[in-house]
């Protein structure tokens, strides 16, 4: 008899997941029940499988909602994360297992007890970022920690970006993940870390002027600005008394500085709306925000505003989005400035058919062990194979899916809300994902933390 799997949400980051699924469904005994509000969107190939049914299912609807997870084994929820909890409530009253790719929300976070009391297990944060990388930081962690190392510093990178082969603008990017979410990053609260076991603060206005570099043989440089919170990883990684702790977003060297005019401009802004937003063209919702001038251009306001000189490849990168123009509208209602700087940056930076994208993951572990320093960089690069089949849902879908199946063979046992950072979890399925290419390049390189000529002297 067949076990059943119910996704909930069929989007972007779900081609390898249920590839993965339907791969397993007769040697496992599988049957996939695929549940979206717009099921049509999905291809041919998954929806005509043997092993697969597709409903439409509207999450909102309370009904439709306990019905197909009523029927189910476990459940994925795929949806964003705000409405995992509808589904969790479900999975609750039902007695069924939930695996997200989602940081834990308080609300989840709440239902811990019941879930314990109930024997399920509610796995979250078990896609790219947050997943692959607590589960890849944690093996490194605790492989030192039972040679007798003590942990100094954790920094950990990772980002999506455009493979070399698809990378033609200026700006080194293209959107792989929810454009909406890269031009607000940063927002909602300052960034804070721990370096040489002082608390650092940076502000969101100065968020994209203070970044991190690194190098990863074969692709060149990287730079990473800081996440929002790296101190929850503190507690969760054991790293009380570690010295240095930051998280952050690759980006191409570049990127962060020039990212930075839109955040001085204000139009990462998405706290008020415009009015008559969809007839206003590209180049006035950049004069909006210019000091008003009888005599200069929009261009040259913008030029003087950001202290940019004719020569500066700042310029050219504005030039390529094609701000200026007098002819393309906005054609949004009342929106945000936020949402009409993604639209301009939709028309240049999603990804062509045949583009692909590239994940790229830096670790860097500085530890003390037998009364010398040391320090590992670790670094998983992957790259896509077009614009459905990309990296970033490689890398979400794939360890969502493992887990999944872990979890329905009693691999992993352990009940109650929780985040792969035990060893149950994160061997088998770092060791599943090695088989489809998703691997870490380890280098033991001097132990320098952020004082360099002390060390040497």
């Amino acid at each position: 008899m067949s076990r059943k799997i119910l996704v909930v949400g069929a989007g972007k980051s779900t081609s390898y997941l249920l590839d993965y699924f339907l791969e397993k469904s007769e040697s496992e005994s599988l049957h996939l029940t695929i549940g979206d509000l717009n099921p049509e969107s999905i291809s041919t190939k998954i929806t005509s499988h043997a092993n697969c049914t597709v409903l439409v299912l509207d999450v909102f609807k309370d009904d439709e909602r306990a019905a197909a997870i009523q029927k189910a084994d476990i459940v994925v929820s795929m949806l964003p994360a705000r409405f995992h909890i509808k589904v969790a409530e479900d999975c609750i009253r039902f007695k069924k297992h939930l695996v997200t790719a989602s940081y834990v929300s308080p609300e989840i976070m709440e239902l811990d007890k019941v879930a314990k009391e109930n024997g399920l297990i509610f796995m979250n944060e078990i896609g790219l970022d947050p997943g692959i990388d607590h589960m890849s930081a944690m093996q490194v962690i605790d492989r030192i920690r039972e040679k007798g190392g003590k942990i100094l510093l954790f920094e950990s990178f990772t980002g999506g970006l455009v493979a070399p082969e698809s990378d033609n603008n200026l700006w080194n990017y293209k959107f792989t993940w929810n454009p909406r979410n890269v031009v607000l990053a940063g927002q909602g609260g300052t960034a804070k870390f721990i370096q040489e076991s002082t608390y650092k603060f940076i502000p969101y206005h100065k968020l994209f002027r203070r970044t991190e570099f690194f190098k990863i043989k074969g692709y060149g440089r990287f730079e990473g600005y800081a996440n929002r919170d790296s101190l929850n990883y503190k507690e969760a990684y054991g790293l009380q008394n570690a010295l240095t702790i930051y998280r952050g977003t690759v980006r191409r060297v570049g990127f962060s500085k020039a990212w930075n005019m839109f955040v001085q401009l204000g139009m990462t802004e998405d706290s008020y709306s415009i009015e008559d937003s969809e007839n206003m063209t590209y180049r006035q919702f950049v004069n909006l925000f210019l000091p008003y001038s009888p005599t200069d251009s929009v261009e040259l306001k913008l030029r003087h505003y950001l202290k940019i000189d004719q020569d500066d490849i700042m310029w050219d990168k504005l030039t390529e989005l094609n701000i200026f123009n007098t002819k393309k509208r906005v054609g949004l209602k009342n929106a945000t400035p936020a949402q009409i700087l993604q639209k301009i940056l939709e028309d240049s930076w999603t990804l062509a058919p045949e583009d692909k994208d590239m994940i790229v993951m830096y670790h860097k572990f500085g530890y003390e062990i037998n009364g010398k320093q040391e320090q590992i960089d670790s670094n998983m690069v992957v790259i896509g194979e077009d614009r459905t089949h990309t990296a970033m849902s490689k890398t979400v879908g794939l360890p969502v899916a493992i887990a999944t199946l872990l979890i329905l063979n009693k691999k992993i046992t352990k009940p109650g809300v929780q985040i792969p950072i035990t060893k149950e979890v994160y061997n088998p399925i770092l060791k599943e994902l090695e088989n489809y290419g998703i691997t870490f390049k380890e280098h033991h390189v001097p132990y320098l933390g952020y004082n360099p000529d002390s060390v040497a002297s």
